[in-house]
């Protein structure tokens, strides 16, 4: 535009330079290669302020070959004197424009009016409601959210590592299998516990000196089943002779808490009730959790309801079952608890399970258990069961099967298992109510056949149950191929374990869809 404006002004001399250069190279070169009188153009040229092309002191401008190029393309009818008066206005506007623009970058406020302007046009003219939702990021977003719901195998051994495999490593087996290896140990160490939780599921760990610690699942350690796992004080803060005696997994709906009581068992056979709730916010250098004296230590811990009843079951084959209601909800948890059952010399408590509380009369029971027994082909025989021992006063009462039925969906079944591999499926309606503090009924028949009690579990016919040895054996197992005996009988084969091991630990698996 410069370039025409400067031969518009210059007309004249521009034709005759055309008209005499011999062809068009000669007529560019010629155009290019002389200074120009720039006259009334010569603001214009400056406001463009083009640094290869300025006005010269003597107000003359040399024209660029893109200029001459323009020049020498230029139609005949630009010649005249509407379009010479054209190309002059156009000059002007542009010019006027690139004023414009300078003074709005020259001025902050009219450079934010302009913005202002501009977007307020663009919301008027685009303004269709947004489809996509904004959402403002959450400061307080838990890592958790991003890990994946998976059923988890828990393993802590005796010397204090701890591990996660994923359930579904390891595959069921039928009843009186030889397992596969669960944990690479060395010869002083052994798995002694082992559960099944979720990713999400909150466990709480209990030391030997009465502290607890909480940690979610998905911040175990993730191993193979031969892996030995990580040692609890890269994990805990744990003081020097501190280690882990019980783990507890929680229900991984905090909301359904505050319903719920937490049962304390010791090794001296004391028990303790406390609210679940008082466990819900523990510092990361964890909690007191019950004061133990001496020797004694934690067992096992688990969660109830104000209308269940509490099983021990001890290393010698004895068990006793009492109401919850026998059992105070304790205020403090920094005080000892009270006694559950009466030990023998040199035994100890191995678990506690909770059932269901069923008011039943003695006659009721024993009817009931002879009822069911036909309807399960449960075995009788002498190698299995003996003769309940509790006195009634019929044994001609006949339940209506409308009793029969309310009876039958009140009833818990409880699986002992042994040291040596063998276990049973029991009803509770075997174990009858009485006073907590007691010594207990006998719960299995023990011999060296099957050794001592490793723990008593309340199971559902679709719960799985895991045994692992002390030399690294895991087995898996439906609990609907235990059958079911009488209490006092000494069970069937569910391991078959090297000579040398013991059964040391094991869980049930629960599928709670299946069990409600």
């Amino acid at each position: 535009m410069t370039g025409l404006a400067v031969a518009v002004a210059n007309i004249d001399e521009v034709i005759a330079i055309i008209r005499g250069a011999s062809d068009p190279n000669d007529a560019r070169e010629k155009l290019t290669g002389r200074d120009w009188n720039v006259g009334d153009v010569a603001p214009l040229i400056k406001l463009i302020d083009d640094p290869q092309y300025p006005v010269s002191a003597k107000n003359t401008y040399r024209m660029s070959e893109i200029q001459a190029r323009a020049i020498l393309d230029l139609r005949l009818h630009r010649l005249t004197a509407l379009e010479r008066d054209k190309i002059g206005d156009e000059l002007r506007e542009v010019t006027g424009m690139i004023a414009e623009y300078l003074s709005i970058l020259a001025s902050r406020e009219k450079l934010m009016k302009v913005l202002r302007d501009e977007l307020v046009d663009i919301k008027t003219r685009f303004a269709t409601p947004r489809r996509t939702e904004l959402v403002a990021l959450e400061a307080e977003t838990d890592l958790e959210d991003l890990i994946q719901k998976e059923d988890m195998v828990v393993t802590v051994s005796h010397a204090g590592y701890v591990k996660r495999v994923p359930l579904s490593t390891y595959r069921a087996q039928k009843r009186g299998g030889k397992g596969r290896t669960g944990m690479i140990t060395k010869e002083e160490d052994f798995v002694t516990d082992l559960f099944i939780a979720n990713t999400h599921t909150p466990v709480l760990f209990f030391t030997n000196k009465g502290i607890v610690h909480k940690m979610k699942v998905y911040r175990l350690p993730l191993g193979t089943p031969q892996a030995r796992g990580k040692a609890f004080v890269n994990l805990l803060p744990l003081a020097q002779g501190e280690k882990i005696s019980v783990v507890m997994p929680l229900p991984e709906d905090e909301d359904t808490w505050d319903n719920l009581d937490v049962v304390f068992a010791t090794s001296h056979g004391t028990v303790r009730r406390n609210s679940l709730s008082d466990f819900r916010s523990i510092r990361a250098n964890g909690l007191i959790a019950m004061k133990l004296e001496g020797d004694e230590t934690l067992i096992d811990i688990r969660t109830c309801t104000d209308k269940d009843d509490i099983v021990l079951s001890t290393r010698k084959g004895k068990a006793i079952r009492f109401s919850i209601e026998d059992l105070r909800v304790f205020k403090s948890r920094a005080s000892t608890g009270i006694r559950g059952i009466k030990l023998a010399a040199q035994d100890e408590v191995m678990s506690i399970s909770i059932v269901r509380h069923a008011d039943a009369t003695p006659d009721e029971r024993i009817a009931y258990l002879r009822m069911a027994s036909k309807t399960r082909n449960q075995v009788e025989d002498d190698e299995v069961s003996e003769s309940d021992e509790e006195e009634t006063t019929s044994t001609n009462i006949v339940l209506t099967q409308e009793r029969f039925d309310e009876m039958a969906r009140m009833e818990d079944f409880l699986l002992a298992v042994t040291s040596k591999g063998f276990g049973k499926r029991t009803s509770a309606y075997e174990y009858r109510v009485t006073g907590r503090g007691g010594q207990g009924i006998k719960n299995i028949k023990l011999s060296q056949k099957n050794g001592e009690i490793v723990g008593t579990f309340n199971v559902h016919d679709s719960d799985e149950v895991m045994l692992v040895t002390n030399g690294g054996q895991i087995i898996r197992m439906p609990v609907k191929d235990v059958r079911f005996v009488g209490r006092q009988t000494q069970g069937v084969t569910l391991f078959r374990i090297e000579d040398g091991e013991e059964v040391v630990s094991a869980a049930i698996i629960r599928d709670d869809n299946a069990a409600e």
